[in-house]
């Protein structure tokens, strides 16, 4: 990490990693396997982080592997089509029948921001709104009160964003209908967007009230601004078919990433075709990229999707059920304030007495406390998001044996941190 830390700032490629939330320093991994992974001192880990949600099927899964060495052996890159992206894009679609067009791109980032660039097109206009604490990637537009690491950093927004075009983002609480519904009806005319995680992943682990998206669908359609559900992080995560099969809301459009690229630097947006036939070259809206398509992460997403069947995502949904049942009952036995819960194989908690409905709730949470059971999670064997704000992820490699194990080092780390 020194020698690191020389070379690239903070020595880590992405802020979170650095432990800047919970203290200490991170530990630097040498290989995975399954649900656990090991650093270069030696030390194993039980993974609920799993690359920040990507690995559905845990680390090293013999599927993704074989797919990718296939792939791998008849070249890493073309710059042209191949079959891969026809067949990764009809798995997908299968899955969300509102996604009838979609383009691959490499990170999330780029899936969001050019999803907004296309809904500014379609409506011809400029200004999108989002929630508090949720994160929609680093451009420009989205590091306004965003979560995540800018959360984790205490940075509320990010030096080097012009204001003018941080004026374009209206910002509302999450689960507040009424607000989204009165901020619209001001902005009725100027409004582009509206972009939301279905279920927050990025200030710690949020589920919208019952109504909460269905009122946005309501409020997108009154005002004829485009319904985006940034599902990056939930995208056959919290149902087989995310957002639109868990709650029975049909978005305008969609963003997809980490698990539909099994690992590797992969993601997308897409929607309904007549938005999406504005995208160059159907369309003048321009977006590109040289490793868009890469034929090994559409052979590993491809690979993931189609081993993650709905069988296989109800036993991970029933374990993750079972840890996070489990967890809450060893804090309740340590007289802890705590509150969890979870969506298919996502989860999360907070130290705190009552749920949690919105980042403002969030960050009223025991952060301290937070820190301090970390740590002792983490000397367990156990690692989880090293920031209070960030979900959680159970993959297909979880087994009981691995929950069983969790529940009991988490009970002993609770222990601990109430002692400390």
């Amino acid at each position: 990490m020194a020698r690191a830390a020389r070379l690239m700032p903070g020595g880590v490629s992405s802020p979170v990693r650095a432990f800047g939330g919970v203290g200490g320093e991170p530990f630097v991994v040498s290989s995975g396997a399954g649900a656990r992974i090991r650093d270069v001192d030696g030390r194993e880990y039980i993974d609920y982080v799993m690359s920040w949600g990507a690995l559905a099927l845990g680390h090293a899964a013999p599927a993704v592997l074989d797919a990718v060495e296939c792939a791998l052996r008849r070249g890493t890159s073309f710059g042209m089509p191949t079959e891969l992206e026809a067949d990764l894009a009809e798995a997908i679609t299968a899955r969300m029948p509102h996604v009838e067009m979609l383009r691959f791109v490499s990170s999330g980032s780029e899936a969001t921001m050019s999803a907004v660039r296309l809904a500014r097109a379609f409506t011809g206009r400029s200004a999108i709104l989002k929630f508090d604490g949720c994160y929609h990637g680093h451009a420009d537009g989205f590091l306004v009160r965003a979560g995540s690491g800018i959360a984790t950093l205490g940075l509320p927004d990010s030096p080097g964003v012009p204001q003018a075009l941080a004026s374009l983002t209206l910002v509302s609480p999450f689960n507040d209908a009424a607000r989204v519904r009165e901020m619209a009806r001001i902005h009725a005319s100027s409004l582009a967007a509206i972009i939301v995680e279905p279920v927050v992943g990025n200030a710690g682990f949020i589920a919208p009230d019952s109504a909460f998206l269905p009122e946005l669908r309501a409020i997108a359609d009154e005002t004829g601004a485009l319904l985006i559900f940034d599902e990056v992080m939930t995208g056959f995560r919290i149902a087989p078919g995310g957002a639109r099969e868990r709650f029975g809301v049909v978005p305008d459009l969609t963003t997809l990433g980490k698990v539909m690229g099994g690992g590797l630097p992969a993601a997308a947006y897409g929607g309904r075709r007549e938005i999406m036939e504005l995208v160059a070259p159907a369309g003048p809206v321009y977006q590109a990229g040289t490793l868009s398509g890469n034929p090994l992460a559409m052979a590993a997403g491809l690979a993931t999707l189609r081993a993650l069947t709905p069988a296989l995502h109800d036993r991970m949904a029933a374990r993750t059920a079972r840890l996070v049942s489990g967890f809450g009952e060893s804090a309740a036995r340590a007289g802890l304030p705590f509150t969890a819960d979870h969506a298919g194989s996502m989860w999360g908690y907070f130290f705190r007495s009552e749920p949690v409905r919105d980042f403002t709730q969030a960050r009223a949470s025991d952060t301290a406390l937070f820190r301090r059971f970390y740590h002792a999670a983490l000397a367990r064997g156990v690692f989880m998001a090293p920031s209070p704000f960030e979900a959680a992820f159970v993959s297909a490699a979880h087994g009981d044996a691995e929950i069983d194990a969790t529940l009991d080092r988490l009970d002993d780390a609770l222990r601990a941190a109430v002692a400390s």
